[in-house]
């Protein structure tokens, strides 16, 4: 065993631990177990780092290339935003319950995906690949938590979560809170799209092209800017906006894990 994998598989093995003792927490209404809960996403950061470090230095690039790489980067990605948001908003905390399993999705993923080491293409020595994924991890990352907040709304209208989530703050407040989660998400979109136009203009000399992952990233964006306009235009119900919201997540996943993968055009940077 590698030693990338000697550490990623406790990192993952804390996650889903984490993951338990959130349910444990709300579904007991035993708040003790919040601390376990930090502590066991705080053990699983530490070691995904050092694997994702191990990772780095074995193959001599970042994990920018491969399924495998895009997964694990943005599994420690979404962790890491989720845990500084859950440490520093309270009312983020029970959105533990939906965001948690996500991030469990894909390390279940990552460990069924082929770990070899993949090309890494003379386009991707730039700076600008660094600032865009940065950018894009964020954005992502902070959409999930908006997500996770705004479902908070939905499930506590369930049998299971009228009782174990009363004491969450109003409606009113986790529609608010989950709005300006996705507000800050829309300008880390804009600004990872505008980084990945300058990066196309150097790479392939023009900005934008409407290939497939160009296309996508764009409807993304589009569902995102609707999200919003819808919540703050319209006044639709904190209900429906935690469904908009869901929504742009699902077109951001796919732009994410699926068009680079299905995609024969340029930007997946194979030229």
């Amino acid at each position: 065993m590698s030693l990338e994998s000697a550490l990623l598989l406790p990192a993952l093995g804390c996650y889903a631990l984490a993951g338990a003792t959130a349910w444990i927490e709300f579904d007991r209404r035993a708040p003790a177990f919040a601390r376990a809960t930090a502590l066991l996403l705080a053990g699983g950061l530490a070691l995904h780092t050092a694997s994702l470090a191990a990772r780095w230095q074995a193959v001599g690039h970042g994990p920018f290339t491969t399924m495998y790489e895009i997964l694990s980067s943005n599994v420690w990605s979404l962790a890491l935003v989720f845990a500084l948001v859950w440490a520093r908003v309270r009312e983020v905390r029970a959105a533990a319950l939906l965001v948690l399993p996500v991030i469990l999705l894909l390390a279940a993923w990552l460990l069924a995906a082929d770990g070899a080491p993949g090309h890494f293409p003379p386009t991707y020595f730039t700076a600008l690949l660094y600032v865009h994924a940065l950018l894009g991890k964020i954005y992502l990352g902070l959409l999930l938590a908006a997500v996770g907040v705004s479902r908070l709304v939905w499930l506590r209208r369930s049998r299971w979560g009228a009782r174990r989530l009363a004491g969450l703050a109003p409606d009113e407040a986790l529609d608010e809170l989950a709005h300006r989660f996705a507000a800050f998400a829309f300008v880390f979109d804009s600004l990872m799209l505008i980084a990945g136009a300058v990066w196309a203009q150097d790479a392939w000399g023009r900005y934008w092209a409407w290939d497939p992952l160009e296309t996508w990233a764009f409807l993304s964006w589009l569902a995102l800017a609707a999200a919003l306009h819808a919540r703050a235009s319209l006044r639709v119900s904190a209900r429906v906006h935690a469904l908009l919201l869901a929504g742009a997540f699902v077109l951001a996943f796919l732009t994410f894990f699926g068009v680079p993968f299905v995609s024969t055009s340029p930007h997946k940077g194979a030229v």
